[in-house]
């Protein structure tokens, strides 16, 4: 005969404190965001909010005197012709690479969302340049540009584009070494937004391009008028990553030209780690660097709205 169970085995099962949240929605969503905002606020709003500390001091690195001196240090900055430089640079190294990266970015792209044996394989070889670190990928291109072994300019005399007397130093010349640094950039960027664009390309209905096509409109009508426009909210959410990527590197101009020749490539980027770190101005460095945030930060607010303007109901 079996016998009923007892009060000891009808009690519920305690639960642990993970089963109460994950059963809980308002504890749940706060807990899921938890290990995101404890990752900005340790690795991006301590360093900020030390920038802002640095930058009204005069702290060094031989020194560990920290006297406040205002905003001298931007004052100082904005005195300095390098600063204007290194702003220009900065903007047409972005403006121009981006520029670039969105073309070649949405021809991939298109070629890539059709079916063809090997996509698998190009879709790779696509992808390295972005998954390599960059770091190797630009001692690679100082290879490419060396002044006495470049393979560009073999090649160019071998086919007979440079004459004997032409042999083209693309580091040490200061349009061939903009021209330079903005090729790599372009080299790294292009797949980041090749595979954002070509998510949003995945993303638009079939029966849109088969309905398009059933009326008549041909490939480049259906493109131009079809696939650029529902695209393009994504599109300008791969620029934006872009620019913010673009404006804020100094890997690239670092190990290719150091800034040079006489400054001509320099970048904030590059000018606040040469005045900051191995200068030894950490406030003039860090004052450098803040001269980066409020134009990301008005470059992200115009970007995403426009993108939200641009989204098709």
């Amino acid at each position: 005969m079996m016998r009923a169970p007892g009060p000891s085995a009808l009690r519920p099962v305690p639960r642990g404190l993970f089963s109460r949240i994950a059963d809980n929605e308002t504890l749940l969503w706060p807990a899921l965001l938890a290990p995101a905002i404890l990752y900005i606020v340790l690795l991006v709003g301590l360093p900020f909010l030390l920038s802002l500390y640095y930058s009204v001091s005069d702290v060094t690195v031989a020194s560990r005197a920290v006297n406040f001196v205002g905003l001298e240090n931007f004052r100082r900055i904005v005195e300095s012709a390098t600063f204007w430089t290194a702003l220009r640079n900065s903007v047409i190294f972005t403006i121009v690479s981006q520029f670039f990266v969105v073309v070649f970015a949405n021809i991939l792209a298109v070629a890539l969302s059709a079916d063809f044996r090997g996509k698998w394989l190009v879709r790779l070889l696509i992808l390295l340049p972005w998954v390599a670190p960059i770091s190797l990928g630009a001692i690679g291109w100082l290879w490419i540009y060396d002044s006495i072994y470049s393979i560009i300019n073999w090649t160019a005399r071998a086919v007979g584009i440079l004459g004997p007397n032409d042999w083209p130093i693309w580091l040490g010349q200061p349009v061939l070494a903009m021209a330079s640094i903005i090729i790599v950039q372009i080299w790294r960027i292009v797949p980041l937004a090749t595979v954002i664009i070509l998510a949003g390309l995945s993303s638009i209905p079939n029966d849109i391009n088969d309905a398009a096509a059933m009326d008549g409109a041909g490939f480049w009508r259906r493109t131009f008028q079809i696939t650029f426009p529902l695209v393009m909210p994504i599109t300008l959410v791969a620029v934006l990553f872009g620019v913010i990527f673009t404006f804020t590197d100094m890997i690239v101009v670092f190990v290719l030209t150091r800034g040079g020749p006489y400054d001509q490539t320099q970048v904030l980027a590059t000018w606040a780690f040469f005045t900051g770190i191995q200068g030894g101005d950490l406030a003039g460095g860090a004052a450098v660097s803040l001269f980066l945030f409020p134009v990301l930060v008005a470059v992200a607010i115009l970007f995403l709205n426009v993108a939200r303007r641009t989204e098709v109901t």
